[in-house]
């Protein structure tokens, strides 16, 4: 047996990859494809080697080979189960068996005839011999106990039952990746492991050196800042991976209506059990493995589960429904055998992971962005590193006291790697700071924050780049029902007889036959039902929201829904479909008569119609002037925002009708000659405050709009502040660094400023909520530049501010500071602390002004931000604990309250130079797009010689 297994599977593996590598190989051959595929490469590839840690810089992005490897995990699977099946006959077949299955042995399932592996022979092997030997649907349904027209019963007893018995709709998810699974991916940073490297040569030589009490501080402090960035790292994209798990979770909680004791009930697909009758329309998932009772042309689009891109019929001989399949033509009604992981969707679910590998049109933009900070990073970084080893082992670098500290000949061995280590820790620091981490970091939070919020403004986007995407859009298209309306739909006109009905439910204006045709052709062509539960009060309508109205208004004109369904017999049915914008159905009635009835829009079923009932139950022909004045009634009531319905119907000949199921399953039922009932008009009322968003509209979008120009606004926060700290840090430290061969940030020191930039930055920016004002902005396309020339502007302005103070104070600080007559060693901590307290406190104060690249006010709202307001407060507080109590890890020391005021005051500047810089005007033209047409007519004159 197992041989078989093997054997069939690895042929049809077999089958599978050489159509694959078919596939691939016409792709290949294709040069079109060839040139713009090798294009791409060669510009993409020398940037993507320039990425230190894909996996924590950008995440959730493609993963490229975890997708070929889910397809053929899917692949395997299908093929395993198709080869399972066919062993099983092959085996028959050489025993010398008559390949037919048989009936199973009875094996109850608790209180139930049937048993969960009998259920799964029939269904899964789509096995009809042994369905009809169980006596088809209803006799799996009388096993099931289930009523075909009612369903089941539906209390919580029945469904406790039904669960034990054949268990739950659901599968088993696999484990997310732990807490210490994203630990280890944040040590995998090709500079931190740098750094870690440096901490323990430059621990071993000062506990050498100085003793293990003195000596272990440098590199501690060096090690403890670097594990710290790892843990936060860990926790935040850890948070991330959660937040993505429960948006994943939300996505996959469809709802949809079953059947439960004779009424319709809206219900998760995880409630579903065996023994549930479930209605199928177009456009619905198949929730579960079921077989079909009722099916009119339906049609399921399995390619799921087979592969097949072919629409498959259902019907009688083909009865089956599998999971995850789609319905993409008609309607029917299902009887569910197989829920979970008893179902071929849910064995493939359970054993493939989610995949949360969605890259964002957004995060595409900014990889370059990244690519570009890090190649001017890791530039400084290199000249930074050349010049102070050059400073250093030439004898031009001083310590604190004056000292020279390399003498060749003099100097230790000991020594000399200790100070070659400090310096080239701080150039690895640099390009830590350099490389912009927060930025995927940013994205992934702003987005997975949007998304959240736009859940609980009932608005579920099922895909990130979409909430992104939003943002610029030019046009929006609106489905009217249900997203400006109320979903409520009521009849509120109607013209029946050849006049119109006031009030339109007002049957004593209906002729007898046409009252009869009326309440037929409402009760039979729908796809919505009408439950009305014992004492008559309170009856419950289900469907579509036309359909419910159209019911709605058949009860008010007397119709019993059940009674004058069972006075007459569906023969076929024609579901609506939107392309011919009409749905119909055929009915034999008691006299042994067939009525065609038609419903849809009002137009349309009016141009098929040639005769009309009138007031005296006659049929009248339909000239042109009465016709005009339908038209004419159709175009009034559409002038109100009506949605207008016409009903008609049409006697045809029972010996014409297809005599087989096949044959009336591909019977177009006629539609000309048609003799017209109603002309009904359908009103929902608009959803409060639709005007308003309306207006917003014309200007620029709805709600989801506003969110999605939310992202992209936070994200380009984001960006002005991290790139100011970029410059300044960078700036200062090279200036100072090629001058004086020391610089005043050391790694600690800008560790702890990277972790502010990075996650703290990116924390506090993503979360800002959508304001008003974005909507008064144009859409931003998807061409146009990140940074914008008002974010240049902001963010040159403060960088230069920074850097000037910043290295006025490193040169001339102990004159400025009065720190003159200090001891020399004392005198540079000192100035060296006022320079990194004043820096990080600069940033605090410009978290403001990013939160508002484009108004005065950066303070609106920020009272309402919590999570700002909670990361400025625990900044302030850590930069207070570190100057004040953790001086011998940061190299700093302890500052009056006239250094800190210094420092205060420095920072807050920022804040009243923010709004003098918004004064300066900047050109529409973004700055990227004036140098290249600079750079384009440089070429012309080169062209021309």
């Amino acid at each position: 047996m197992p041989l078989f297994y093997e054997v069939l599977s690895g042929v049809i593996l077999k089958k599978e990859d050489e159509q694959e590598r078919r596939n691939k190989s016409a792709t290949v051959t294709n040069p079109i494809n060839n040139k713009r595929q090798h294009k791409l490469l060669c510009l993409f590839y020398p940037q993507a080697a320039l990425v230190l840690n894909a996996s924590r810089r950008f995440r959730y992005t493609l993963d490229l080979k975890k997708q070929e490897e889910k397809t053929q995990i899917l692949r395997k699977i299908r093929a395993h189960a198709q080869a399972i099946r066919a062993a099983y006959l092959f085996k028959a077949a050489g025993d010398g068996q008559v390949i037919e299955t048989t009936k199973p042995p009875a094996a109850s399932a608790g209180e139930f005839p049937i048993g969960q592996e009998q259920l799964a022979s029939v269904s899964r092997e789509h096995d009809t011999v042994a369905l009809q030997q169980y006596g088809g649907v209803a006799g799996i349904s009388n096993l099931l106990k289930t009523n075909l027209e009612k369903g089941i019963h539906g209390d919580d007893a029945d469904l406790l039952k039904r669960r034990n018995a054949f268990g739950s709709n659901d599968y088993p998810r696999k484990k997310g990746r732990s807490f210490w699974m994203f630990m280890w991916d944040a040590c995998k940073d090709l500079t931190l492991i740098i750094l870690m490297v440096a901490a323990a040569a430059s621990l071993a030589l000062g506990i050498k050196s100085e003793g293990i009490e003195e000596g272990w501080y440098d590199g501690g402090s060096i090690a403890f800042a670097v594990i710290l960035v790892i843990v936060v790292t860990a926790i935040s994209d850890y948070k991330q991976s959660l937040q993505f798990r429960n948006l994943n979770e939300e996505k996959r909680n469809i709802h949809l209506e079953v059947i439960r004791g004779g009424r319709r009930i809206e219900i998760s697909i995880y409630e579903i059990v065996v023994g549930d009758v479930i209605p199928l329309n177009i456009g619905n998932q198949v929730p579960a493995d079921g077989i079909l009772i009722t099916g009119h042309s339906l049609a399921i689009d399995e390619s799921s589960m087979t592969g097949e891109s072919k629409i498959v019929h259902k019907d009688s001989k083909d009865p089956f429904l599998m999971s995850g399949c789609k319905v993409a033509d008609g309607s029917g009604t299902m009887l569910v055998t197989g829920v979970g992981v008893n179902t071929e969707w849910g064995l493939l679910m359970a054993s493939i992971s989610e995949d949360t590998g969605e890259e964002t049109p957004l995060q595409v933009r900014l990889n370059g962005v990244a690519t570009f900070i890090g190649i001017v990073g890791l530039s400084v970084a290199v000249v930074v590193l050349i010049v102070l080893l050059a400073r250093f082992f030439s004898g031009h670098t001083r310590d604190a006291s004056g000292n020279v500290q390399f003498k060749a000949g003099k100097t230790k061995v000991g020594d000399a790697i200790d100070g070659a280590i400090k310096i080239v820790t701080v150039a690895v620091t640099i390009v830590v700071v350099a490389v912009p981490e927060g930025l995927p970091l940013a994205v992934t939070l702003t987005l997975a924050y949007s998304m959240r919020k736009m859940m609980a403004d009932k608005a579920l986007v099922r895909r990130l780049s979409a909430c992104e995407t939003m943002g610029s859009a030019t046009t929006i298209c609106s489905d009217k029902t249900g997203t400006l309306t109320m979903n409520q739909m009521t009849v509120v006109e109607a013209y029946a007889g050849g006049k119109k009905n006031d009030p339109p439910g007002n049957k004593s204006e209906l002729s007898p036959k046409l009252h009869s045709l009326l309440i037929e052709g409402v009760a039979q062509n729908t796809n919505g039902s009408v439950y009305v539960p014992e004492g008559g009060n309170d009856v419950e309508v289900s469907g579509s929201p036309t359909e419910k109205a159209i019911l709605h208004w058949g009860l008010e004109i007397g119709m019993n829904f059940d009674s004058t369904r069972s006075e007459s017999s569906i023969i076929h049915v024609f579901p609506f479909n939107s392309e011919k914008k009409r749905g119909g159905v055929a009915v034999q009635t008691a006299d042994s008569e067939v009525h065609i009835h038609w419903k849809g829009a009002a137009e349309i079923v009016l141009a098929c119609c040639t005769r009309y009932i009138d007031a005296n139950d006659q049929l009248v022909d339909m000239d042109e002037e009465k016709m005009v004045s339908f038209r004419k009634a159709i175009e009034d009531m559409a002038a109100e925002s009506l949605r207008c319905v016409a009903i008609a119907y049409r006697t045809f000949e029972k010996e014409n009708v297809p005599a087989t199921e096949e044959e009336r399953a591909h019977w177009s039922l006629p539609e000309d000659n048609l003799v017209l009932l109603a002309i009904v008009g359908l009103k929902d009322p608009c959803r409060p405050g639709v005007k308003d968003s309306v207006e917003l509209c014309q200007k620029s979008g709805v709600k989801v709009v506003r969110w999605g120009r939310s992202v992209y606004a936070n994200i380009q926060k984001f960006i002005q502040f991290q790139l100011t700290v970029n410059v300044a840090a960078l700036v200062i430290n090279v200036v100072a660094a090629v001058s004086s061969g020391d610089v005043p940030l050391n790694a600690v020191q800008l560790l702890w400023v990277n972790l502010i930039m990075d996650t703290l930055g990116a924390l506090a920016l993503a979360t800002e909520p959508p304001t008003d004002h974005l909507m008064d902005r144009p859409p931003v396309g998807r061409r146009e530049p990140l940074i914008t020339n008002i974010m240049w502007r902001n963010l040159l302005i403060q960088a230069m501010y920074q850097v000037s103070v910043l290295l006025v104070l490193n040169f001339r600080g102990r004159s400025i500071l009065g720190l003159t007559h200090d001891k020399n060693d004392h005198a540079i901590k000192v100035k060296n602390t006022l320079i990194f307290n004043a820096f990080v406190l600069s940033q605090i104060f410009n978290e403001f002004n990013a939160r508002k690249p484009d108004e005065f006010n950066i303070f609106s709202g920020v009272t309402k931000n919590y999570l700002f307001m909670g990361i400025v407060g625990l900044t302030v507080v850590l930069q207070i604990i570190i100057i004040e109590f953790l001086g011998k890890f940061t190299s700093t020391v302890r500052l009056n309250w006239k250094q800190w005021l210094i420092s205060v005051i420095i920072g807050f500047i920022s804040w009243p130079l923010a709004v003098v810089g918004k004064l300066i005007p900047v050109p529409d033209t973004p700055i990227n797009n004036v140098f290249s047409r600079f750079r384009g007519r440089r070429k012309e004159p080169e062209a021309s010689q």
